[in-house]
């Protein structure tokens, strides 16, 4: 063996090696892992009203699902990053969809923020469902996630949640920051980065895993 073969086997060994074993286990969390389960069967929405009168339900959808409710003046920035971040690199997967939960009469105002987020970032908005509720229905339906966060009184907040097709809850059970982690701050860009791509890579990989299971028997 010669000494410059041995050399840049060292160097291999030292430098390379360690960075494949890397990529290898990290394209594993998103191939291998499921995001766990925190609240079961959270309340289905196909009764609620809609902005063009589609039909919206959880079941067979994966959802990020947000509450806005009569505080749209301040969602704008919180819009802009989930449409930048998660929409934009996630909407073309079949049953994937964005669903924010207003007060009934923010229609019109609805309506404005859409057009504000296509000529800003010019993307298909088609998957951005909006469903407008009572203050009942929304806090209803918010307690069904069985989190410990709490609406503002205009019934709002800045989190965003991954529901799953059959209506469960999910998110972190081990997060570093957290502990239990059931949303997303949508204001945090950073959250959004490095928590939620993840988790819906995480998510995504898990049903198209289920997908091909099926098929192959």
């Amino acid at each position: 063996m010669s000494k410059a073969f041995k050399k840049y086997f060292v160097l291999f060994v030292l430098f390379i090696f360690p960075i494949v074993i890397y990529l290898f286990f990290a394209s594993g969390k998103n191939n291998f892992a499921i995001l766990p389960v925190l609240t079961n069967k959270v309340n289905e929405i196909k009764q609620w009203k809609t902005l063009s009168g589609e039909f919206v339900q959880f079941e067979g959808r994966i959802t990020v699902l947000g509450f806005w409710g009569e505080d749209l003046s301040t969602k704008k920035g919180d819009a802009l990053n989930l449409n930048q971040k998660i929409y934009k690199r996630f909407y073309q997967f079949q049953d994937f969809q964005f669903v924010m939960v207003l007060r009934e009469g923010q229609q019109t105002q609805v309506e404005t923020l859409k057009e504000e987020l296509k000529a800003g970032v010019g993307t298909d908005l088609i998957k951005w469902r909006f469903i407008f509720g009572s203050d009942n229905q929304i806090g209803t339906l918010f307690e069904s996630l069985k989190t410990p966060l709490q609406l503002t009184s205009k019934k709002s907040l800045p989190y965003v949640f991954i529901i799953d097709k059959e209506r469960n809850l999910r998110g972190r059970d081990d997060d570093e920051d957290f502990g239990t982690l059931f949303g997303f701050n949508a204001e945090s860009v950073a959250e959004i980065n490095n928590k939620m791509v993840d988790d819906i890579k995480v998510i995504l990989a898990e049903y198209r895993r289920a997908w091909k299971k099926y098929n192959n028997e």
